[in-house]
């Protein structure tokens, strides 16, 4: 050793220090350990920010650059979203509503702006369809469709599920872009009966329907892009349980780091 070490001219106390360093336990390990925890419970869908939210509430003091930093050390890696909108304009075959949700995304009660739209899967050579309404409230879905077509009944069946959920007196806002499904007189009639408001993107605008966009694409990102689905009944199973996931588990700094049914539930009782 005296030999090697004259070679490499480095100090006998130098040596056996980092010698030490490497022998002493790691003082980080259990906190890469809860790092390594959520972000695998969250099926890699976490960024640093929302893993840092949950280490909070284990009761960890720490920085969201230390949670960064060591997530990239151990390689855990949340995927950016990637842009592939489904775009169901054919221009005006109906009537067009006008913008009164005005990009006003935020509510402060559940069921007065709802917001909705379709998007489209491609699984080997066949397509399938999530048409959902999400409450602006605290962004739950509390109402979808999934089919093999972007049919108007695609649209509907989603609407229909979403005015079961009223209470007396709850008239929302329904706002869409200006897709042919909400231009038909069935869609209308839907919301007149109910008593709601329909509200429209202006045309070629996505960013004004951008809180379900957005939805899309941490859907996309979190499950599509991340499994080769086999057929459509797995991925409509699969779409199923992200939609339990996201409603009842999924965290949202928006929500103050809860779920929109935690964020729910502490809402009403407050």
């Amino acid at each position: 050793m005296e030999v090697l070490l004259d070679v490499a001219e480095l100090p006998r106390s130098t040596f056996f220090y980092h010698q030490a360093r490497l022998l002493a336990p790691d003082p980080q390990a259990d906190l890469k350990a809860a790092i390594t925890g959520i972000f695998k419970k969250s099926q890699a869908r976490y960024g640093h920010r929302r893993v840092h939210t949950e280490l909070v509430k284990q009761g960890w003091t720490i920085a969201k650059k230390t949670v960064l930093k060591l997530m990239r050390l151990l390689r855990l890696v949340c995927k950016v979203r990637r842009k592939n909108r489904y775009n169901s304009y054919r221009g005006e075959q109906g009537i067009v509503a006008p913008n009164l949700l005005k990009r006003q995304f935020e509510a402060d009660a559940p069921n007065q702006k709802w917001v909705t739209d379709v998007t489209e899967f491609s699984v080997d050579d066949r397509k399938l369809y999530l048409s959902p309404v999400m409450d602006l409230f605290d962004r739950q879905i509390i109402s979808y469709a999934i089919g093999t077509s972007p049919n108007l009944e695609l649209a509907n069946s989603s609407l229909r599920g979403a005015f079961a959920t009223l209470e007396e007196g709850q008239k929302p806002l329904v706002h869409s872009d200006q897709g042919f499904q909400y231009q038909h007189t069935s869609w209308r009639l839907l919301l007149q009966n109910a008593g709601a408001v329909q509200s429209m993107s202006r045309k070629a605008n996505c960013y004004d329907n951008a809180v379900i966009e957005n939805f899309f694409g941490h859907l996309k990102e979190e499950l599509f892009n991340r499994v080769r689905f086999l057929n459509t009944e797995a991925l409509t199973a699969a779409l199923h349980d992200y939609i339990h996931w996201y409603n009842t588990e999924r965290i949202s700094t928006k929500l103050r780091g809860l779920s929109p049914v935690q964020y729910r539930a502490k809402a009403l009782v407050a």
